[in-house]
């Protein structure tokens, strides 16, 4: 399935990981860009772009899992972006690994919340991602992820 180069999908659960992508929404001017998240609140935060929702789960929901991952597939199937960007957690781990797979450049901006250690799926989206950035220089590595600011 090709990917459409100039499509971004921007992913994040709703609160935190939801207000640091937003602060990013300028580095996607002029881009066509869908929003995916955990809260359909979220999606007024984003009018005129389409904006998708998956249910919210996490490593103690197993089954809200599974649902997420196939509302997650459906989206990228769907949106076939060119490039993911994600601020977290499972549903961007989700986006970014099945975008991976098709083809999609990786963008992981860790939490600025994780400031001693990265987030568990940061760490996970570390291997794979494209372009691997952390908030904190103190977490930077030459491995990665890189240290090129914060959004505050």
């Amino acid at each position: 399935m090709p990917q459409r180069p100039g499509r971004v999908l921007a992913v994040a659960s709703r609160g935190g990981h939801w207000i640091q992508l937003m602060r990013l929404r300028p580095a996607f001017d002029g881009a066509d860009v869908a929003f995916l998240s955990t809260g359909p609140g979220e999606a007024r935060d984003v009018p005129g772009h389409r904006f998708h929702n998956a249910v919210d789960a996490n490593r103690s929901t197993k089954f809200k899992l599974v649902i997420q991952l196939a509302q997650v597939a459906w989206v990228v199937l769907r949106e076939r972006p060119g490039v993911v960007v994600s601020t977290g957690a499972t549903v961007g781990f989700f986006a970014c690994r099945l975008g991976k797979l098709l083809g999609a450049r990786v963008v992981w901006v860790d939490s600025i919340a994780n400031a001693e250690e990265l987030s568990a799926s940061g760490r996970r989206a570390g291997g794979f991602a494209d372009l691997w950035l952390t908030q904190w220089p103190d977490l930077a590595r030459p491995e990665g992820p890189q240290h090129e600011g914060a959004v505050l």
